[in-house]
C-alpha cells in the first residue's frame, strides 16, 4: 500500500509543478487594451484590415523634340483602398535596376534627391504633377505617403514620370520595372 501512495504523491507533485510553470511563463495578450483602438471608425468591429492597390493606365513616355534634346512625361494614378483605421503607408522603388533599358542601351535615373529639372540623358518621377521637376528612382523603398484613417472609397496619388535625352541615345522602347507597396499601419 505504501508504494501506491508514493506513486500517487509523485504524480501530484508533477501536476503541481506543471501548473506553477504554466503560471510563471508569460503569455502574450492578443487584444488591445481598452481605449487603444480608434473610437467611431467607419470599419465594422471584428473585420480584418484590407489594403488594395489599383493602378490606372501604364506609363507611356513619348519623347518629342525640345531644342536639341527630346523630352516627354506621362502620369498615372495609384489608388489605395484600405479599411485600416490607423491608415496606410505608400512606398515606391525600382525592382531590379534604376535605369531605363533597351538591350545594352540605358537611360540613367536622375541623381535628383528631390524634384528639380532633369539632367540630359536621365529620367525621374514626382507626385506633385509637375512636368518639369523630377527626382531619381531608387532600389530602396521611398515613403511617398503616410495617410491616416480608413480609405474605404480609395485614396489617389498621381505619379508623373519624365525623361530628357539627347540625340546620342538610340531610338526604341526603354523600360524599367517599378514596384508600389502599400502597408496598413494598425
Amino acid at each position: 500500500m505504501r508504494r501506491a501512495y508514493k506513486a500517487a504523491q509523485s504524480r501530484l507533485a508533477v501536476v503541481v509543478l506543471a501548473l506553477l510553470a504554466s503560471f510563471a511563463i508569460q503569455h502574450p495578450a492578443l487584444a488591445q487594451p481598452f481605449g487603444a483602438g480608434v473610437y467611431g471608425a467607419d470599419v465594422p468591429f471584428g473585420d480584418l484590415t484590407s489594403v488594395a492597390i489599383n493602378i490606372s493606365d501604364p506609363i507611356d513616355l513619348t519623347l518629342l523634340p525640345s531644342g536639341g534634346n527630346f523630352s516627354g512625361n506621362d502620369s498615372h494614378t495609384v489608388t489605395i483602398t484600405s479599411t485600416d483605421v490607423v491608415g496606410y503607408q505608400l512606398f515606391v522603388k525600382a525592382t531590379s535596376t534604376t535605369a531605363l533599358t533597351q538591350g545594352a542601351n540605358t537611360i540613367a535615373t536622375s541623381a535628383n534627391s528631390s524634384p528639380t529639372t532633369l539632367a540630359v540623358n536621365s529620367w525621374g518621377y514626382n507626385t506633385t504633377s509637375s512636368t518639369n521637376n523630377f527626382r531619381g528612382m531608387t532600389l530602396s523603398d521611398v515613403l511617398i505617403k503616410n495617410a491616416t484613417g480608413p480609405h474605404k472609397s480609395g485614396d489617389a496619388t498621381i505619379f508623373t514620370y519624365g525623361a530628357l535625352v539627347d540625340m546620342t541615345k538610340p531610338s526604341g522602347t526603354y523600360t524599367v520595372n517599378v514596384t508600389y507597396t502599400a502597408i496598413g499601419q494598425s
